[in-house]
């Protein structure tokens, strides 16, 4: 048996800059960091001619082209695996939350399947390795910050260039300062799940208009002063350009908010939150605020409150803490 993990992510900013269409024309850049909620994929030997496969729902086919599940469709017909095993994953926290699930979950596979072959994936190869079976393989309109956040671990700035190349600039806060960032930080289900490929088709359109094109510059060229704000522990800076941020990018296409959102949203910054923004590509998921840790009480009340009001029934804070390792094998029975 084999289970290997990886980690979700918070996207701080410069989201959206990921995308080929952009960066092919100008770098993008992300800064974001990894956290202590994960995707666990398993894969185990069977003696059967089939596949096996458990997540949301089972299915047992002969062949994996048979499998409904795109991801693991594509990735075991590339690794060749056509029969004898079983894979079953498992999560912290459900998808579709904007905290990048689902590539979590594409790179936890490639892990595996390497350790599977008797291999070892390093960070960049889980990371190209996702994206390649995420947007070549199943024709995904996304970008590639999730794949490296998640692959990577920890807090960093990833510039992703013309060329295609990544860069990895890890963030070195001390402990104390990395632990305050922490307190400062709350995140909130809004207890909505959205699929994120209509907002990003849309999104992904509309960068070859000028107006959109000079959002996301804007964007990108706000990752530098974030990263120095949180290097000197300006935290209230650093919630005023997450607002800014968010800002811009509800601009980039239509359904990435609505009223019932932005209420909760503006419940937050009135109860003295400096700045936040809705994680992912929006239309639900999961809304992140910066705000002095002795406010985080009343503003968690505020923001249940305001859900509630606007029927989102399902709606909670929820605990987390960085990480600074990305995707491992925890158990390989094979070795």
């Amino acid at each position: 048996m084999i289970i290997a993990r990886a980690p979700l992510r918070i996207s701080f900013v410069g989201g959206g800059t990921d995308l080929a269409a952009f960066y092919t024309k100008s770098p993008g850049r992300v800064l974001s960091a990894a956290i202590n909620k994960y995707v666990y994929v398993t894969i185990t030997k069977t003696p059967f001619h089939q596949i096996a496969l458990r997540y949301s729902i089972g299915e047992i086919v002969k062949h994996p082209s048979e499998l409904k599940n795109d991801r693991v469709r594509e990735a075991l017909l590339d690794a060749g695996i056509m029969s004898g095993v079983e894979i079953s994953t498992f999560s912290h926290l459900p998808g579709q939350t904007g905290l990048g699930s689902s590539s979590a979950f594409s790179v936890a596979l490639v892990k595996a399947l390497t350790a599977l072959a008797g291999g070892h994936a390093s960070p960049e190869v889980c990371a190209e390795g996702a994206c390649w079976l995420e947007i070549e393989r199943v024709k995904e309109p996304i970008g590639k910050q999730d794949q490296y956040a998640s692959a990577f671990g920890g807090i960093n700035v990833f510039e992703f260039r013309p060329d295609h190349s990544v860069n990895i600039d890890p963030l070195h806060l001390d402990f104390r300062r990395r632990l305050d960032f922490e307190r400062h930080l709350l995140l909130f289900f809004t207890g909505v799940t959205r699929e994120a490929s209509s907002i990003l088709t849309e999104q992904k359109k509309n960068i070859s208009e000028k107006m959109h094109f000079e959002t996301l510059k804007i964007m990108a060229d706000s990752v530098m002063p974030f990263k120095q704000t949180l290097m000197a522990g300006d935290f209230r800076k650093a919630g005023e350009l997450l607002h800014e941020g968010w800002l811009c990018k509800r601009t980039l296409a239509s359904g990435i908010t609505n009223p019932v959102l932005d209420a909760v949203y503006e419940a937050g910054l009135n109860e003295g939150a400096w700045g936040g923004k809705l994680l992912g590509a929006g239309g639900g998921g999961c809304l992140l605020f910066i705000a002095p840790p002795e406010r985080h009480e009343s503003i968690r009340r505020a923001l249940e409150t305001a859900a509630i009001q606007g029927g989102l029934l399902d709606a909670s804070v929820i605990p987390f803490s960085f990480v600074q390792s990305g995707a491992e094998i925890v158990v390989n029975t094979n070795d």
